[in-house]
């Protein structure tokens, strides 16, 4: 959907990006990730053509991107920005009409998300009267509300308490099951594992990685790994080496007790199993998978102590 090619942008002496290339694939999810200050909101710009790199350029869909390719694209920006004297529905028909839509499309479409959001009763409130959350949502709407094919979401789980978050990370899986092409920028680290089968992750305006979210899972192996057993606890841990440390071992239930290792050395998991099964009855030995906070951890502080 959107290649990204050698893409660079300074602000004054401030490398924003430093010649970035990467895939946002069509018709998934793919998470934009990276600390405050890594180039996330700097790339979301220039993909929605609101400033120019200074190198590089942008494909969608094999074309070179130009202005006629934002009609097809929907925008939620972290710095919200509704006019608070305008009611929610002329808001909605405004950015319909921006985007080219017809007033008769404008007004199915607008009802359509009033209705399933359940909070078409909004439609003639003003904007100012609406709580900061109520807004959020209206705004989630405007990014949508014209069936766009590519949708940025930047932020968009901030000030929604957790029965929204989860209504609105239900929708955007809906919307990728029809087809829609997503780019998420967020914070929130378990809605990235949820929901994104590709990750772009961005640290002082180099890419990290550009690859799936299992694919990233593969390379960046966990050091732990989870042992359960029966048999005496002293048994266990009298069956380890040095190469094996033993951070925590707990009951759960009547006799099968889980123990969570860390490697120290370069034995491997068939060393440790052929090493404790003398001792004690193993019913489960597994490496703990990393979730994506670890792996966002890993790369980024690895990358910080290199700099």
């Amino acid at each position: 959907m959107i290649e990204i090619c050698d893409i660079s942008k300074s602000y004054q002496r401030h490398l924003a990006l430093n010649n970035i290339s990467a895939q946002i694939p069509s018709g998934e999810i793919t998470g934009l990730l990276g600390p405050n200050g890594a180039g996330k909101t700097t790339l979301i710009r220039i993909i929605n053509q609101m400033i120019a790199p200074n190198a590089g350029h942008l494909r969608y869909k094999g074309e070179l991107l130009n202005q006629t390719h934002l009609k097809q694209m929907g925008y939620l920006p972290e710095e919200r920005g509704l006019y608070k004297s305008m009611t929610v529905g002329n808001q909605l028909l405004f950015l319909c009409r921006l985007r080219g839509m017809s007033n008769g499309d404008a007004f199915k479409q607008i009802d359509y998300w009033l209705n399933k959001f359940e909070v078409y009763n909004w439609k003639h409130q003003k904007i100012e009267s609406l709580s900061k959350g109520m807004a959020q949502k209206v705004q989630f709407i405007a990014a949508i509300v014209h069936d766009p094919e590519f949708i940025i979401m930047d932020e968009p789980l901030s000030g929604f308490d957790p029965i929204n978050v989860d209504l609105i990370m239900t929708e955007l899986k809906e919307l990728k099951s029809n087809g829609k092409t997503i780019l998420l920028s967020t914070h929130n680290m378990q809605s990235v594992q949820d929901t994104c089968s590709h990750i772009l992750l961005l640290n002082k305006g180099e890419k990290l990685a550009d690859s799936s979210f299992s694919e990233l899972q593969k390379k960046y192996q966990s050091k732990k790994f989870i042992v359960r057993y029966r048999g005496t606890k002293i048994a266990f841990a009298n069956a380890l080496w040095t190469d094996f440390e033993l951070m925590n071992q707990e009951e759960i239930e009547e006799g099968l007790f889980e123990a969570i290792l860390i490697q120290r050395g370069e034995r491997s998991v068939d060393d440790l199993i052929g090493n404790i099964k003398g001792h004690v009855s193993i019913e489960f030995v597994s490496r703990k998978r990393l979730n994506m906070q670890e792996i966002f951890l890993d790369l980024v502080n690895n990358e910080n102590s290199e700099a």
